[in-house]
């Protein structure tokens, strides 16, 4: 999705690292309590220093809904975590996204336009009233909404199985987007098989898919990945454990079925942190998530090795947007009074998503 960000002045362009972060220490001292900076776990080092709080979207969202004081949530991650940021905040919060290009590759692979379309064509074949949708926190505000509207819930990575167990109770299939691979591993957990799965193409029409399977499936899984998480592969593992026979591998659930299976532990973001401080001194642990988190962990856990599991070591290139220049522009904007890059969510979208967020924790 093309958002349009400002080209930076030169003056920010041409700065060397230490005079961004004199920029950003001295607006940020300036603006004090009235901004709250919030950082997710994929964030570069330069920007991560300046956070004022860490986590996963969902996370940092609640944390600012907990921080009512504060005028300005800088949220350092990408544009539906500022969006549900505002969904949950006051009226008379606001909240900024340092580049407006700091998008999502999953959450743009399923719009609002694509899953009306995908529902309308869903009820001239099974009976919707019996179908439940299920969207990914990974994903639009217009999206959590009509999953609100249509009796559905959001999940996280980490709450996934009791989100879509709640589901197979209200319903008989789930409509789950965007990302295949969680919907595709939360099932194999709760006992379900490739045999009670289809993945659904927004590309075709009925996705895909024959009537009989979209009368037999019990999870549709839209055809929705992470850029970062697909990349990992079984023989990363197989290399993985070769090099380090007594090594424990953690997978985000993100990554395909097929490396989820070889893995030792599976989890969140959160989960794969917990798994690495709870494993022994000594250890060798192979990550597969981005790496800027892999790096960050191996440089607090010295008593442990992290390694990312691809060697290639990608990062996420939309996070990665966020840098110091922008920070250092936006937190400036502000000491001189003005507001730029501001993420606002409709009203009506907004109390729709908060429907489809409170049933998630009502169940969780």
């Amino acid at each position: 999705m093309l958002r349009l960000q400002t080209p930076l002045p030169e003056r920010y362009l041409d700065a060397t690292p230490e005079q961004i972060d004199e920029w950003i220490g001295t607006a940020k001292a300036a603006l004090g309590d009235e901004v709250f900076l919030l950082g997710h776990h994929y964030q570069r080092d330069e920007v991560m220093k300046w956070c004022d709080a860490r986590g996963d979207s969902y996370r940092l969202s609640v944390l600012a809904q907990q921080r009512p004081t504060a005028k300005t949530i800088v949220f350092c991650g990408v544009h539906f975590m500022a969006e549900s940021a505002d969904i949950l905040t006051a009226d008379d919060q606001q909240v900024i996204l340092p580049d407006l290009n700091a998008g999502c590759s999953m959450a743009d692979m399923a719009d609002i336009d694509q899953v009306e379309e995908a529902w309308e064509e869903l009820s001239g074949v099974v009976d919707v009233e019996r179908l439940v949708p299920i969207t990914y926190m990974n994903s639009s505000a217009a999206l959590k909404a009509f999953v609100g509207d249509h009796g559905g819930a959001v999940c996280t990575s980490t709450n996934a199985r009791a989100v879509l167990e709640w589901a197979m109770g209200q319903g008989d299939k789930v409509l789950f987007f965007p990302d295949q691979h969680l919907g595709r591993n939360t099932g194999y957990t709760m006992g379900y098989t490739e045999a009670d799965m289809r993945v659904w193409n927004p590309r075709f029409d009925l996705g895909g898919l024959t009537e009989a399977d979209c009368k037999e499936a019990t999870f549709l899984l839209w055809k929705g990945h992470c850029s970062v998480h697909q990349r990992f592969r079984p023989e990363h593992v197989e290399a993985f454990r070769a090099e380090h026979p007594e090594g424990i591998v953690v997978a985000h659930p993100e990554c395909a079925h097929e490396v989820c299976a070889l893995a030792d532990k599976v989890g969140s973001t959160d989960f794969i942190i917990r798994a690495i401080d709870e494993a022994p001194a000594g250890a060798t642990i192979g990550v597969g998530t981005e790496i800027h988190l892999v790096q960050r962990l191996d440089a607090e856990t010295p008593d442990k090795t992290v390694v990312s599991l691809d060697p290639l070591i990608c990062p996420c290139s939309t996070m990665f947007r966020i840098d110091g220049p922008h920070l250092a522009w936006v937190l400036e904007r502000l000491v001189a009074g003005e507001v730029v890059n501001r993420i606002t969510v409709d009203p009506d979208t907004a109390a729709s998503a908060r429907v489809a967020l409170q049933r998630m924790l009502d169940i969780t």
